[in-house]
């Protein structure tokens, strides 16, 4: 996306600057926030030999406090990002690429929503935001020296809810019609069935390279995640099982951090949060546990304003309503200097607004305008059983994301977790919109009791892969697709990571009736695709082109023929396969246009010229996990279970991972209920901080497949602690 970089924006903005006398150092014109309400904190922070923090506290408050310090010791870098992102900073601290980030958080309002939305949460909530914040500022206190952008401290607990408002929408693909807005390009169809004959701005289109910088750190519809639970049916041992196998990128803003917390107030729980969250988002506690993968239902609409001549009022129903517009200055790092850019967000009673050449278009998306999914998690994360856990699901605070649960009970569900916007028949809501008339403006979503669910199925597992939830639990145990109305934009979508989980669980079950650890190891680490779906068109494809003049192209065309369609790093015609998939599943996971296959074929081979001398080297010289000096081989690739999504290709053309199988973690509860975890990172747990003994650690582990303990119960901690402090903070 190429947004604030189009030809002539520096020129106009330094004509802008001497115009008017604006070249300024950016703190003469920040006001510090106000810091959170005094009051004294205590939390003990015991780090494991892996360094995982382990955070125990009287309150919750206390251990929220505890979760800021610990993780900004690990990686204060990361967590000064997210603040700058939330409070609109974000290109003052990192200059012109992270402008579209502080031009989205005006345009959502975000400070808004947590102006009229913070102080009706339960006050406990905002204690642990609070706890939090205080937390971030005790350490950033403590290391001025650490801090690189002036009066970015203190913050509060408002500041860490903004964080969650402009994060969360992006997770089920806001940014997608934003950047095609901004553009002027035509909308791609939404998720979800056809609700009308085709028209002709429905067409797919495909999304250029050039992406809009979003406030998750990549591309969701780059993003994947695998999660399965197993009831105890299927374990001689009569144990639940859960597989929590999420594919984030492996740094920034939106990478996993691992933790466990202590509360005498009843809050304990294992698992990892992002930067700038108190909360863990997956994991478990003693009686429960849950992992998420991403899904895309229909939850975003976009209207079409009729203007007057002026273009300050729209119509809706038969009358003219004010466009609402804001002045707002994105401050752009340039050198020494922070530059003004002026901007105009505008805004009508369907959400934000976005002008271009082709008219004015609104916006309106699940969660829009509301903070519950922080009541949501903190209660998710405490919940004592089912019922519990279901009651604070009911809140739907969380926008969308689908849930794996398992709990000691020996219960499992797969919940197709959304906010379905209760939408009104008589438009299709696949396209654009008229944004004159009241009908096509939905208020309200559906209630939870709607939600695409699976509990308890006969098969005895459910699993998800981002693919539709009507494929969860093996033949004979799926939901029916006619249960749901069409309205609600349910996707179709399979992915080869579902096809496959599906084939090797039936498979599984099939040879004895049980899943032995082992075995549910081998599935989770499976790097074979199925010969079906997009990967098998995509396939014969390449393998129905006419190469007869492209003798060398005919060559990687042979090569691939005689591949076996297993990424596992063995086989000759590896690295062509990564390599040329990957164009194939970026295409059907954005529901986009098929590249041309000769065309991905050339360039894949002269890269491989280039760099290695040779189309067939081998793959576990090509892909690679990197992390300071350690470099290591690593398999599977961008579709397959044991997941390499995404890679920067370094100076030397070897692909280095960087999203893709990140935290993992294996849940069990045995007859008793007693609950045990193993789990492992991609590098270790200070991924920012290059003189740690925990910046690599973990990473030999994880490219060999094997996990280490995750030690839950505190008896057993003390066994394997490596260090002790205690943090607090004395009321003034």
């Amino acid at each position: 996306m190429k947004l604030l970089k189009r030809a002539g924006l520096v020129f106009l903005v330094f004509l802008a600057v001497i115009a008017t006398g604006l070249m300024i150092w950016e703190p003469l014109g920040v006001s510090p926030e106000t810091p959170p309400p005094s009051r004294d904190y205590e939390a003990r922070i015991v780090r494991d030999n892996f360094g995982v923090p382990h955070i125990f506290g009287k309150t919750d408050a206390d251990v929220a406090y505890g979760v800021a310090y610990a993780h900004a010791e690990d990686d204060f870098a990361t967590l000064q990002e997210v603040t700058a992102m939330t409070r609109g900073r974000l290109a003052t601290l990192n200059g012109a690429d992270a402008a579209p980030v502080d031009y989205v958080a005006a345009l959502l309002d975000v400070g808004g929503t947590v102006e009229r939305q913070y102080d009706g949460l339960p006050a406990n909530v905002r204690g642990v935001l609070d706890g939090y914040a205080s937390g971030l500022n005790a350490y950033a206190d403590e290391h001025p020296e650490e801090i690189s952008l002036s009066k970015l401290f203190p913050v509060n607990g408002r500041d860490i809810a903004a964080g969650f408002v402009l994060r969360s929408p992006f997770f089920f693909g806001l940014n997608t019609p934003i950047q095609a807005l901004i553009e002027n390009r035509p909308l791609r169809r939404e998720g979800g069935p056809s609700l009308s004959a085709p028209v002709e701005n429905r067409t797919v289109h495909p999304l250029s390279e050039d992406k809009i910088v979003t406030p998750v750190g990549s591309d969701p519809d780059e993003n994947g995640s695998n999660g399965y639970a197993l009831a105890p049916k299927l374990s001689v041992e009569g144990k639940t099982r859960l597989i929590s196998n999420s594919h984030q990128p492996l740094r920034g803003n939106v990478a996993w951090y691992e933790l466990v917390v202590h509360s005498d107030e009843g809050w304990d729980f294992a698992g990892a949060n992002f930067p700038g969250s108190p909360f863990p988002f997956l994991g478990h506690n003693k009686h429960l546990g849950w992992t998420n993968t991403v899904n895309r239902p229909d939850l975003i609409d976009i209207y079409k304003l009729t203007l007057n001549e002026k273009g300050t009022a729209y119509r809706f129903d038969g009358e003219w309503l004010p466009l609402g517009k804001k002045h707002i200055w994105l401050k752009i790092k340039y050198g020494p200097f922070v530059i003004p850019y002026p901007k105009m967000v505008y805004r009508s009673v369907h959400g934000p607004v976005i002008r271009n050449d082709s008219g004015a278009y609104a916006l309106r998306y699940a969660g829009m305008d509301q903070l519950d999914m922080l009541t949501q998690y903190y209660r998710i994360n405490k919940a004592r059983d089912f019922s519990e856990w279901q009651a604070a699901m009911a809140g739907q605070g969380v926008p969308a994301t689908n849930f794996i649960y398992a709990d000691a009970k020996g219960n499992i569900g797969m919940f197709y977790n959304a906010m379905f916007p209760d939408r009104s028949p008589g438009f299709d809501w696949r396209t654009v919109l008229p944004g004159d008339n009241s009908k096509a403006l939905w208020q309200n979503t559906l209630p939870f009791t709607r939600v695409p669910a699976l509990i308890n199925p006969a098969s005895g597992y459910v699993m998800n892969a981002n693919n539709t939830p009507y494929i969860a639990a093996g033949p004979g145990n799926e939901l029916k697709r006619d249960t749901f109305s069409p309205l609600m934009g349910i996707e179709d979508d399979q992915t080869n990571r579902s096809r496959r989980s599906i084939q090797l669980l039936e498979a599984a079950i099939a040879a004895d009736g049980r899943i032995s650890d082992a075995e549910i190891r081998r599935i989770k680490y499976d790097t074979a695709y199925v010969r079906a779906g997009y990967a098998k068109d995509w396939m014969d494809k390449i393998a129905a082109l006419d190469l007869k003049d492209h003798p060398q192209l005919a060559k990687v065309q042979a090569l691939l023929a005689k591949w076996d369609w297993n990424l596992d790093g063995k086989g000759a015609a590896d690295t062509l396969a990564l390599m040329v998939l990957r164009p194939a599943n970026k295409a059907h996971y954005q529901r986009g246009k098929v590249p041309d296959p000769k065309v991905i074929l050339q360039e894949t081979v002269d890269h491989l010229n280039k760099y290695f001398g040779k189309i067939d080297p081998p793959m576990l010289d090509v892909l690679r996990l990197r992390q300071g000096e350690v470099d290591l081989p690593i398999d599977g690739g961008n579709d397959t279970i044991r997941a390499s999504t995404l890679w920067d290709v370094d100076d030397d053309g070897r692909l280095s991972v960087r999203h893709g199988d990140s935290y993992i973690m294996f849940v069990e509860w045995d007859k008793t209920g007693k609950v045990s975890s193993r789990s492992i990172q991609p590098f270790g747990s200070a991924t920012t901080r290059p003189d740690s003994p925990h910046y690599t650690d973990q990473m030999k582990l994880f490219v060999d497949k094997k996990l280490k303990p995750v030690w839950f119960d505190p008896k057993l901690l003390e066994k394997n602690k490596a260090s002790e402090k205690t943090v607090r903070s004395i009321r003034k």
